[in-house]
């Protein structure tokens, strides 16, 4: 599907474009909120600045896409492929991400304030200056991401073995 097209269905008030291919597509600064891309292809794609807040993006993949500065503010990203993506500056405040892989994602200075964290590979990510304030984190390993400089303020009930330490390997999982 063409990025055109997309947007002017978007416009007639279509919001179910499950499983289409937009691999390198340029959706920059679109409005594009509350619409289902669940197991679409928008791998490589252009998504700077692009507004997908309450979006379904459920088993998307979206390997090497460009989200720095989206909003993304209480999407559904259960099951998402975000393998290198750029999330850089990015507002997912209140997004699941259960089941995510996020392996050598950029999430420099993202705010995932309230998001969900469940069994999420960061294996090799940035999250160096992200904000997980009162985030729900259960069974995903922080010690395998860069977590210089990211903000746990305001998470409550926190349930860790030993000293809080972004680094400490006994800061495998908890939940808030």
């Amino acid at each position: 599907m063409k990025e055109r097209r997309l947007f002017t269905n978007y416009l007639k008030n279509q919001r179910n474009f499950q499983g289409v291919s937009l691999h390198q597509a340029n959706l920059e600064g679109l409005n594009l909120q509350r619409i289902n891309l669940s197991r679409a292809d928008l791998s490589a794609a252009n998504l700077k600045h692009t507004d997908l807040s309450g979006a379904c993006l459920t088993q998307a993949n979206l390997t090497d896409v460009d989200l720095t500065e989206a909003h993304l503010v209480g999407a559904n990203l259960t099951e998402i492929n975000l393998i290198g993506a750029d999330l850089g500056g990015a507002d997912l405040t209140g997004v699941d991400l259960s089941n995510a892989d996020l392996r050598c994602a950029n999430l420099h200075n993202a705010n995932l304030s309230k998001a969900k964290l469940q069994e999420v590979n960061l294996d090799g990510a940035d999250l160096s200056g992200a904000k997980l304030c009162g985030a729900t984190i259960i069974n995903t390993d922080l010690s395998v991401a860069d977590t210089q400089e990211m903000s746990l303020e305001g998470t409550e009930q926190c349930e860790l073995e030993g000293p809080l330490s972004a680094t400490s390997a006994n800061w495998v999982s908890w939940a808030g």
